[in-house]
């Protein structure tokens, strides 16, 4: 979306029609964020989706999250002098606040006092949102000379962390409920405690535009043309490759296929088609849709001989951090002397004070933090710390050094033997550089009802205390940016080794509608030592409650039939799942998604779910999508209208938006319902199935 979104403006721009990014760094009620654009048309600024055009303005898939978003701002380059809530204002930049546009809004005043009270100026405000298993930081402010800084935000639940001079403090922010809290600077580093909160997002206040049959027909025609010239133009790609390995890395190339083909084929004229294979298979799947020859020629052609899984992963690979690729190994390569480069290869920390002797660091010159490339650095010998950090992996890489930005932490390393060394700019030389001694965390989990296991990102995160706030560890499962988080059972294994310090381990516990059992444990680890805490997933009242009623004797007809029958007949006497889908929108895709993630478990469930389309068109549409891992007691169907009719009108729902996902039974009991744009949708199915 975050693409999708900036292409659209600079079309729009080019058109000379106004447009502008709108972006909310975090849902409220569901992980993920989203990311559209305005247009300015006739003195008003109206919204459209990115990428899945509607009849009208002011109209998406994402009307009702939307409306419950707690912020949602955009950029302006330069000074901004307009009737927006400023947020932030860079040398680069003012960033807006448009919440209010989209949702019922609060402004909420902040005082910071001190251990006695008194007012701190200059503190930093951080405000969070619960999302992704962390309260993630979605802006920042600094109070004023009477301690005081305000928000805007839509009516839910924030929580609001200030610090200053090694003191911290922290408080839930109930917008809408109040107008002002006062936060106290009242913990140190190193305190260990756990909170509790409740954390409710704002609710449901969609507004919609109206759109004719017509106009929804047009559209939907559009849409399929649009289909039909995309899909063309995928099934034009090659496939069926003799050779496992390149057939996966060029059906993930996608449209950059062209450009995969010739490196291979490059590589494979001078010998090395090893290993060309060797380095695409380190780069991301995004990398492999948009990296260039030139790039990969560049890697093959100047990488220092070696061989092996440190070497490929860390000397042939171009990827450091989420810089833009550009060709740099040739000139870094042979920047220095070759008596030089052979003593810094000897020696890495040598390379260190090198860089920090001759390079100049002004971070305030990069408002935006976008890196430099590492040849750009070379050739002005001044950039930001960030940048260094990327040049630094980059020349090593091309001296033939292993070197990374770890995921996990963010910190530079360069292997020496069979240890990662950290690299620290802002200290001084040392003769003997030796690995930071980490200690071991062991966060027990005493399983909750089917809930064996847990992931990083959907049911807890860990942060380290940098003196100032605290960063994020990135224990990814898949690709850096999938917020695929890796297993509970694989992280503790064998307790979990972290680096001496002050952290906060998060879990949250997700209900339907949207609100969240959130818990915070503040603890240290030390060096050679081993911290025990309990990982606690708090739990919901239990008992399940009658919501609403729908009948169970309503008909539909079956993709595989040419009868209709009712629902009943299909899923006999008992618990079901009926699901009313679209052709695989947004909301729809992450349903399908979610579900697959919990097959193995719905299928022990053994009862039946049904999902049905609204019209033929919808069912071509969503079988492209060719969705994998549903339950295998699925049956698809197409139903008439009715019963969407009947359970928006039964649950008092404010639209008829798709898809719609009750749990119901044969003797008509909703107990559960999810309508729309929500994360996790498998998971919440789950919790209600080990409740019946």
């Amino acid at each position: 979306c975050g693409e999708e979104s900036t292409f659209l403006v600079a079309a729009l721009r080019a058109m000379c029609i106004p447009a502008r990014q709108v972006y909310t760094p975090r849902w409220a009620h569901c992980d993920d964020n989203h990311a559209w654009v305005e247009a300015y048309v006739d003195g008003e600024w109206y919204f459209l989706g990115a990428c899945e055009p509607e009849p009208v303005l002011n109209l998406g898939w994402f009307n009702a999250p939307a409306s419950r978003c707690l912020l949602l701002h955009t950029r302006v380059f330069g000074r901004y002098y307009g009737p927006e809530e400023v947020i932030s204002v860079t040398p680069n930049h003012t960033e807006i606040n448009v919440v209010y546009n989209y949702a019922e809004t609060s402004k909420m005043t902040i005082k910071v006092v001190d251990i006695e009270n008194n007012p701190v100026a200059d503190a930093r405000v951080e405000f969070k949102i619960y999302n992704y298993a962390e309260f993630c930081t979605v802006a920042v402010k600094n109070t004023d000379e009477n301690g005081m800084t305000w928000l805007t935000a839509g009516q839910g639940d924030m929580l609001v962390y200030v610090s200053k001079d090694g003191k911290f403090g922290f408080q839930e922010m109930p917008f809408g409920e109040k107008t002002e809290i006062v936060v106290k600077l009242d913990n140190s580093y190193g305190n260990e405690m756990m909170v509790e909160y409740n954390i409710t997002p704002p609710a449901e206040k969609a507004k919609m535009p109206n759109v004719t049959p017509e106009m929804r027909a047009e559209n939907d025609r559009r849409f399929a043309y649009e289909d039909s010239i995309r899909n063309a133009y995928i099934a034009s790609f090659p496939r069926n490759f003799k050779d496992k390995e390149v057939n996966t890395l060029i059906e993930k190339s996608w449209g950059n296929y062209q450009t995969i083909m010739d490196f291979i084929q490059y590589a494979d004229d001078k010998g090395g088609a090893r290993i060309a294979l060797n380095l695409l298979q380190e780069i991301s799947d995004k990398d492999l849709r948009d990296i260039s020859f030139d790039v990969l020629k560049d890697n093959f052609d100047y990488s220092p001989k070696g061989k092996g899984k440190i070497y490929n992963a860390y000397v042939l690979n171009p990827r450091v951090s989420n810089e833009m690729l550009v060709p740099y190994k040739q000139e870094l390569s042979k920047y220095f002397a070759k008596e030089q480069a052979e003593q810094f290869k000897n020696n890495p920390q040598a390379l260190v004070d090198w860089i920090k002797e001759n390079i100049i660091i002004k971070d305030e010159l990069n408002a935006r933090n976008i890196p430099m490339a590492p040849t750009s650095v070379l050739k002005s010998m001044i950039t930001d710390s960030r940048s260094r950090n990327i040049f630094f992996v980059s020349m090593a890489r091309s001296l033939g050094i292993a070197s990374r930005i770890d995921p996990v932490t963010g910190k530079v390393q360069y292997i020496s033997g069979k240890d990662w060394i950290d690299v620290k700019f802002a200290e001084e030389s040392v003769a003997n550089v030796v690995p930071t001694r980490q200690g071991t965390l062991m966060a027990t989990y005493k399983p909750v009802g089917a809930l064996t296991d847990l992931r990083y990102y959907t049911h807890f995160s860990i942060k380290k205390f940098d003196g100032t706030n605290f960063d994020l560890l990135a224990y990814d499962a898949k690709d850096p940016g999938m917020d695929v988080g890796e297993q509970y059972s694989a992280l503790f294994k064998n307790g979990l080794a972290l680096d001496p310090g002050y952290y906060v381990l998060t879990t949250g516990t997700r209900l339907s509608d949207g609100s969240v059992l959130a818990r915070m444990t503040f603890f240290n680890i030390e060096s050679d030592q081993t911290t025990n805490i309990d990982l606690v997933m708090r739990e919901p009242e239990k008992g399940l409650k009658i919501i609403g009623n729908f009948n169970s004797e309503n008909r539909y007809m079956p993709l595989d039939k040419a009868e209709d029958m009712s629902l009943l007949s299909t899923t006999g006497r008992g618990f079901y799942v009926l699901g009313l889908l679209d052709g695989g929108s947004e909301p729809t895709t992450h349903a399908m998604q979610d579900i697959a993630l919990v097959k193995d478990q719905l299928d022990k469930w053994g009862r039946s779910f049904v999902f049905l389309f609204q019209n033929e068109e919808h069912k071509k549409n969503f079988e492209k999508k060719n969705f994998q891992g549903l339950p295998s007691n699925l049956t698809f169907g197409i139903e008439d209208g009715k019963m969407l009719n009947e359970i928006v009108a039964n649950m008092r729902l404010q639209n008829n938006n798709l898809p719609i996902f009750i749990v119901a039974n044969t003797q008509n009991e909703i107990v559960f319902i999810s309508q729309g744009y929500t994360i996790g949708l498998g998971e919440q199915l789950m919790k209600v199935i080990n409740e019946l």
